[in-house]
């Protein structure tokens, strides 16, 4: 029997720097053949994209690529329509692959995927070497998923149809709680005094000594990331859910996701000014996506969480290429004909 396959589960709410992790892991993989499987929320894959561009992976002829792209929204909920078949294809290629990244959406429960891994199929070829969590430590700082039983008895009171907490601050907990190894991200953009903060904050969330390391932009080496022989598989009792006793899972009905595709350029400033405003008109958690600019031949990614943006040109058109903005926004409760309308009239 050969040496099963090195699986790394990488979690994390929307926003916090999944995607640039992975991304900075294949540009600077110190030798190691890494196969990636993205489960993207809503149509448009743009995390997938991102990750091709990284100039690593093949691009072309889907037989050679190492960026396998599930784009259903929740990884843990259709283990057997998608995630199983994707894995038995990286199974039968383990003699070329060294490790398996996989990068869950930030709406999905990691518990569920790893407990896929105890089916006999996959648990003679792969093991869940670890689960790493990455946390946006400016969004933590401002209370936006963090747990705070204060505020939320507080809110109780005030409203008696608070009777539980909400799914989102459920999800943050739960990918804390199965952690090996959590990345407090974008420590650039708060203070010393508040990263100490957040970090208290985190170590209440952890039920075991897990390490946390601190990155600006995801930029972490891959001896940090890789190689901790976890196993996660056989120790989950260790990792608490707020959904062990429960068959299934539900998610909050109210989180979608909305695409847009234009056939047309706009101006970075003005159009991240536009997105901002939508951002607090509306309970947008994630705009994320591709902007064609004017007279420029790279593509440009804009990603913002809130009204935080940033935005990076990732590499050249393609000359077959349709140079299209395609932008994808996650939220609760979005009006999309208000966002479509808004960005048209830029």
């Amino acid at each position: 029997m050969a040496t099963k396959i090195p699986v790394t589960v990488i979690t994390g709410f929307l926003g916090s720097g999944k995607t640039s992790l992975i991304r900075h892991l294949l540009q600077n993989n110190q030798g190691h053949r890494i196969a990636v499987l993205v489960n993207e929320f809503g149509e448009l894959g743009i995390d997938g994209e991102l990750l091709k561009s990284c100039q690593v992976c093949p691009e072309d002829g889907e037989g050679d690529t190492n960026i396998f792209e599930l784009t259903n929204g929740c990884l843990c909920c259709t283990v057997q329509e998608e995630f199983y078949p994707t894995m038995q294809e990286l199974i039968k290629r383990r003699d070329s692959i060294d490790c398996i990244l996989i990068e869950t959406s930030g709406l999905a429960l990691p518990k569920p995927l790893v407990k896929a891994f105890r089916w006999q199929e996959i648990r003679n070829a792969a093991t869940v070497d670890a689960v790493i969590t990455v946390v946006d430590c400016a969004a933590v700082a401002a209370g936006t998923f963090a747990s705070d039983p204060e505020a939320i008895a507080a809110q109780r009171q005030a409203d008696d149809s608070l009777e539980h907490e909400t799914p989102l601050q459920e999800l943050f907990e739960d990918q804390l709680a199965c952690a090996d190894l959590v990345v407090l991200n974008k420590i650039d953009l708060v203070d010393a005094e508040t990263k100490a903060r957040v970090e208290e904050l985190i170590k209440q969330e952890l039920p075991r000594v897990v390490k946390i390391v601190e990155s600006l932009r995801s930029q972490l080496d891959a001896s940090i990331l890789l190689g901790f022989q976890a196993a996660v598989e056989d120790n989950l009792d260790s990792r608490p859910s707020h959904h062990d006793t429960e068959e299934d899972h539900n998610h909050d009905e109210e989180i979608t996701s909305t695409n847009l595709i234009l056939d047309r350029t706009f101006d970075p400033e003005k159009l991240q000014q536009q997105l901002e405003k939508l951002a607090q008109q509306q309970e947008i958690y994630r705009i994320k996506g591709f902007v064609a600019v004017p007279n420029k031949s790279m593509r440009l990614v804009m990603q913002g969480v809130g009204t935080r943006f940033d935005k990076f040109y990732d590499r050249p058109w393609k000359p077959e290429e349709a140079r299209q903005t395609r932008l994808v926004f996650i939220g609760r409760d979005l009006k999309s004909s208000e966002i479509e309308s808004q960005l048209v009239a830029l």
